[in-house]
């Protein structure tokens, strides 16, 4: 048996905790911007992923009107670190309902580290910045789709491996990213499956589950 759910009859609210309890798991954009009056500004943003590829571009959603949004559609920019395991509590913390005024770098006791290309600050004890100009500000009901062009991509050195193909590549297990999951859950990577997409030139016709 299943359960019947009208996003109507329910009501935007409890049915917005519904949503965040099956979309799961969301990745985590920990967005620095800085404010028009240069207050520096950090928060974590769970409707997260990259919207194009060429040019490269990633995006966050804002629901309802928080600093992130309003920064990023003043000044244009934003940089989206990543929001990683030993960084747990410090992420959470800049979730806090601050005034604009109050920095979060300065709160949490964050490191803003200047970016390259852009004005707002990259966290320095995150392994990845991807530096960011606004593209486009998406307004949906209640939120706001924010999409960024990734302008430049600061990675740190260690968290890189080599695999088998000769690819050089940021490794998961050494960027130990967090996500989000629904009620106050959060989640690490966990265990790690590793498959190969099958060519349909190689498709054998038929697809057979495997052995238990």
């Amino acid at each position: 048996m299943r359960k019947d759910i009208d996003p109507d009859e329910m009501g935007h609210g409890p049915f917005y905790k519904v949503l965040n309890s099956v979309v799961v798991p969301r990745p985590i954009a920990w967005v620095s911007t800085r404010s028009a009056d240069g207050v520096d500004n950090l928060a974590p943003h769970s409707f997260f992923t990259v919207s194009c590829v060429d040019p490269p571009m990633v995006q966050f959603t804002s629901v309802g009107r928080k600093d992130s949004l309003r920064n990023a559609t003043e000044t244009g920019e934003f940089v989206v670190c990543l929001a990683n395991e030993p960084m747990f509590e410090r992420i959470n913390a800049t979730g806090t309902d601050f005034p604009a005024e109050v920095s979060e770098f300065s709160a949490v006791g964050l490191t803003g580290e200047k970016s390259a290309k852009v004005t707002p600050f990259r966290v320095a004890e995150s392994p990845v910045a991807l530096e960011c100009t606004l593209h486009q500000a998406l307004e949906l009901g209640d939120s706001t789709v924010v999409i960024g062009r990734v302008v430049h991509a600061a990675i740190d050195e260690d968290v890189f491996t080599t695999d088998e193909r000769g690819n050089n590549l940021p490794a998961v297990e050494r960027l130990r990213p967090l996500a989000r999951l629904g009620r106050n859950e959060w989640s690490t990577i966990g265990e790690v499956l590793d498959i190969t997409r099958i060519p349909y030139k190689h498709w054998p016709g038929h697809y057979t589950p495997p052995e238990a």
